[in-house]
């Protein structure tokens, strides 16, 4: 749903060398670690700017969590991991507004009978 926040879980205890995640058929790459290079990082500069200041990266895990979603962030999302790759589909739903409802007793009509 828009405005909530998703996190897509590599399945790994503990990251012990690289992992990669990118996003779209273009396949941006929006996070990595790199253990041998000391790299952890989120890159939140793609092109239209989707994912500015709404990605986190487990150093841990590995998982990576979108923040404030909207439509713009559903898509396949790739976790690349040594030799290894797993594909996540995700769908954001976009809010229904609050429904106004309006209430006419004028053109309301009781009979009674006795």
């Amino acid at each position: 749903m828009e405005g909530d926040s998703f996190t897509l879980c590599p399945d790994l205890t503990e990251v012990q060398d690289d992992i990669l995640w990118s996003f779209g058929a273009e396949e941006y790459i929006i996070a990595e670690i790199s253990r041998t290079d000391g790299i952890f990082s989120t890159y939140d500069d793609v092109p239209d700017g989707r994912f500015r200041d709404r990605l986190k990266l487990d150093d841990q895990t590995g998982s990576l969590t979108i923040t404030n979603t909207t439509t713009e962030h559903a898509g396949d999302y790739e976790h690349y991991h040594q030799l290894s790759s797993k594909t996540f589909s995700v769908t954001v739903y976009a809010r229904l507004p609050v429904p106004v409802i309006i209430s006419n007793s004028s053109q309301c009509s009781s009979s009674s009978s006795s």
